[in-house]
C-alpha cells in the first residue's frame, strides 16, 4: 500500500522572512561595524593625546584649518606620531648613550620614595604584558575541575621548574590556565601531574573560542578531542 506524500512545509509569512533576512545580516554587520567602532575610537583617543604636543607648523589638520578656513578630522595623525617617536625611542635606547641616560633617569626615579613604588610597579606591569605577547601557550588540554568526573578546558603553559618541581617529587609536573568563561583572561594557575592532563588535538585558538561562547562555538569536525572507538573521552594514563 503506498503512503500518501507528506504534506508541503508550511510557508514562512513575510514578516518571518524579513526577521531572519535581518538577523543574517545582523550577524555579518555587527561583528565590522564594532571592529571599525573601536579602532575609529582608539585612534582618536591616541590623537587626542598626541596632537596637542604636535607644534601647530607640522600639523596637518592646523595647517588645512589655516589656509583653507575647513575643519578637518585627520585621524591617525597622532597615532603614526606617536608610533614613530617610540621606534626612535628604542632605536637610541639600545645604544650604548641611550642606555646610560636610562639607567641614570631610572636612578634619579628610584631616589624618590612615592615614585620608586609607582615607576616600579608600572614597569613590572608593561613588562609583564609584553613578555606574555612574545609567549604562547603550548597546548589546549583537559584536566578534572573543579571535582573527578567534571572536566574543563585549560591551557599547558611548561613544565614545572624550580622549588614547585622539587617540593611535589619525581613525577612530572606542568603549571596549566584554567581561564574562566566568558572572560578568559581571568582564571586559575594549577600545577597537575603530567599523567592527570589530557592534551587536545584543536588549537589554542579554537579552544579559546570555545571558551569564550560558552560551548556554544565548536571547532570544525569533533573539535579535534582525542576520542576512542566509541566516541568517548579517554581516561588519563596511568
Amino acid at each position: 500500500m503506498q503512503l500518501p506524500p507528506p504534506p508541503p512545509p508550511p510557508r514562512r509569512g513575510l514578516f518571518a522572512s524579513l526577521r531572519s533576512s535581518f538577523f543574517t545580516g545582523l550577524i555579518v554587520i555587527a561583528p565590522i561595524g564594532i571592529t571599525v567602532w573601536l579602532i575609529w575610537s582608539l585612534f582618536g583617543w591616541i590623537d587626542s593625546w598626541v596632537l596637542p604636543l604636535i607644534p601647530n607648523a607640522y600639523n596637518p589638520a592646523y595647517l588645512i584649518r589655516l589656509y583653507t578656513g575647513l575643519e578637518v578630522d585627520i585621524r591617525g595623525i597622532g597615532v603614526a606620531t606617536f608610533l614613530i617617536f617610540t621606534i626612535l625611542v628604542g632605536w637610541v635606547a639600545k645604544g650604548l648613550i641611550g642606555r646610560s641616560l636610562i639607567r641614570w633617569a631610572e636612578s634619579l626615579v628610584l631616589s624618590i620614595p612615592l615614585i620608586r613604588s609607582l615607576y616600579s610597579g608600572l614597569k613590572q606591569i608593561v613588562e609583564t604584558v609584553l613578555q606574555q605577547g612574545q609567549q604562547n601557550f603550548e597546548k589546549a588540554c583537559l584536566i578534572e575541575h573543579p571535582r573527578k568526573g567534571v572536566w574543563a578546558i585549560a591551557f599547558i603553559s611548561t613544565t614545572a621548574k624550580g622549588e614547585i618541581a622539587r617540593r611535589h617529587g619525581p613525577e612530572e609536573m606542568v603549571s596549566v590556565f584554567m581561564p574562566t568563561t566568558p572572560n578568559p583572561t581571568s582564571g586559575f594557575l594549577l600545577f597537575l601531574p603530567r599523567k592527570e592532563v589530557i592534551v587536545l588535538d584543536m588549537s589554542v585558538e579554537d579552544a579559546a573560542k570555545l571558551i569564550i561562547s560558552a560551548g556554544l562555538v565548536y571547532p570544525n569536525g569533533d573539535g579535534g578531542v582525542k576520542t576512542d572507538a566509541k566516541g568517548s573521552l579517554p581516561e588519563a594514563a596511568e
